[in-house]
């Protein structure tokens, strides 16, 4: 057994992370620099969604030609030399609306195949390190959360420091360290698939994705929630909470309250598998949902800085075990040489109901005010969790079979015929 893998799997993890929190951050309030308008970060973010939606219905399938490594690194190579662009764009006097949107497209349209590969390779490092999947779901989840801490909180202090055309720096930064990280990385599964386990071509093997999720009952209702509540939240993160930090002309506290939310996440998916040895994988899975979504509907009231921080936090910790649970159910039902196809088809998904809420959200703050508009967007989270959480199939996530951590084996994983 070795931890080396596992380590470096979560250095890059954390890396990348970090410079899309710092862009999360940054990108917005550039947006609403160079133009005033809510419409416009709205649309910005949708404009930068859209390609990402295409092209993540597809990496899964190029993670399971290529390689996960592979991918990994050209994902994150990518990203870094795009976001490098736009500061060198604002240090020559060429920034404007539409270059800077041209760059984050470059940017963000190969994120989900880092982030499918990193996924993918996630069970073999585990296996490697002698950790259950669901302590090393967990571990993944909240290193990928403390990069979120570091990177909108260093994101909001840069931007009142440098200026937003200069923070953006950093975001290249972790990129570059990223690619350095997955360099070293070597797990098992890691490289380039044998021939017979390759899909036969793009089409083919997204269509073998999407067909695996629609006719397994568990992922098509975990997947469908994930939808849904993206659909509703990300306008709040993406755009409500910078435009109403911009009328506070507080950059800085935007970045402690997604910093907030960003600690209470490390620590729900920490303590993910001590709670669901105490509880039913089910149960923790529905309180867990409901009372991020109850927390969320607390910021939307937008109160002052110490109650907005509170309930990010709480929004956090409540929220912390849902993506480790949803991931175990992916990663046992799923088949190994299928899973890049399967992460890339859910991953889709979850992008394709981004914009959906994103155009509703900028015309809403426009019209009715930022105030209002949080309201509606945090109700509206609340709301379609209540109605998801009735899915009988979710009942199935306490099946779920994983190796067996305490003996320091693993047991086979279950390969469930498709009509399971």
């Amino acid at each position: 057994m070795s931890r080396t893998p596992f380590v470096l799997l979560l250095a890059g993890n954390v890396l990348s992370g970090a410079g899309n929190g710092v862009a999360m951050v940054v990108l917005p309030w550039l947006v609403l620099d160079l133009t005033g308008s809510a419409s416009a970060a709205g649309l910005v973010a949708t404009a930068t969604l859209l390609p990402v939606l295409v092209s993540s219905l597809v990496v899964g399938t190029v993670v399971d030609m290529v390689g996960r490594r592979r991918v990994a690194l050209l994902a994150d190579a990518l990203s870094g030399l795009s976001v490098a662009g736009i500061p060198l764009l604002a240090l020559l006097g060429h920034l404007d609306v539409v270059s800077l949107v041209l760059l984050a497209i470059v940017g963000a349209v190969l994120d989900p195949a880092g982030y499918t590969a990193r996924k993918a390779m996630l069970p073999g490092a585990a296996t490697r390190a002698g950790l259950s999947w669901e302590r090393a779901n967990g571990v993944y989840e909240a290193v990928f959360g403390a990069a979120y801490i570091l990177g909108p909180g260093v994101g909001g202090l840069l931007i009142g420091l440098v200026g937003p055309e200069s923070a953006l720096w950093a975001t290249a930064v972790a990129f570059g360290l990223a690619v350095v990280a997955t360099s070293f990385l070597h797990v098992p599964g890691a490289g380039r698939p044998a021939v017979h386990e390759r899909p036969g071509s793009l089409v083919h093997g997204t269509l073998e994705g999407l067909v695996f999720v629609w006719r397994q009952p568990l992922l098509r209702a975990t997947t469908g929630l994930c939808c849904l509540v993206i659909a509703a939240y990300l306008p709040f993160e993406s755009v409500i909470l910078p435009v109403h930090y911009t009328d506070l002309e507080q950059p800085g506290q935007l970045g402690l309250v997604v910093t907030a939310m960003s600690v209470g996440g490390v620590v729900g998916s920490l303590a993910t598998a001590a709670v669901v040895r105490r509880f039913s994988r089910y149960r923790v899975f529905v309180a867990s949902v409901l009372l991020a979504c109850l927390a969320l509907l607390g910021l939307g009231f937008l109160p002052g800085l110490g109650p907005m921080i509170a309930f990010a936090l709480l929004t956090g910790l409540f929220w912390g075990p849902v993506t480790p649970i949803l991931d175990l159910a992916m990663q046992v039902r799923t088949p190994e040489p299928l899973r890049g196809r399967v992460i890339g088809v859910i991953t889709s998904a979850t992008y394709a109901a981004g914009p959906i809420g994103l155009l509703l959200a900028g015309p809403a703050i426009d019209g009715w005010g930022v105030s209002t508009a949080a309201l509606i967007f945090a109700s509206a989270v609340l709301a379609v969790a209540a109605l998801a959480l009735l899915q009988r199939s979710l009942r199935e996530l306490d099946d779920l079979h994983e190796p067996d951590e305490l003996e320091g084996t693993h047991v086979a994983v279950p390969t469930p015929h498709p009509n399971h």
